[in-house]
């Protein structure tokens, strides 16, 4: 069976008699279905986003969340490599001061 296609509402501008401009919103069929303030709906068109701009908007929260990760990932790489050398550092330090402790206390036998 095929599927008809369904016409889209359409929009008819007039004027009030205060001289506002409003919008007749029309159904699939051409009826009046409501009147509505241009200035309203208008507001409500420029809030809503189109599907082009939501997937434009994703994409570029999704590229900024994978450009942060790597960030943050090669901060705890860098990180983690200082601590690797102080900790190497210390152990070097601790070493020296305890052969030199020992040695103290060998010639302070003799």
């Amino acid at each position: 069976m095929a599927t008809k296609k369904r016409k889209k509402a359409r929009r008819t501008t007039h004027r009030s008699s205060k001289g506002k401009k409003l919008y007749a919103v029309r159904d699939a069929k051409g009826r009046f279905k409501d009147i509505q303030q241009y200035s309203r709906a208008h507001r409500m068109d420029m809030k809503r986003k189109s599907k082009s701009e939501k997937a434009a908007a994703k994409k570029a929260t999704k590229k900024r969340k994978s450009t942060k990760r790597r960030a943050a990932k090669s901060v705890r790489k860098t990180v983690r490599k200082a601590v690797k050398s102080v900790r190497k550092a210390l152990k070097s330090t601790r070493r020296t001061a305890r052969k030199t402790a020992r040695k103290a206390t060998r010639r302070a036998r003799k």
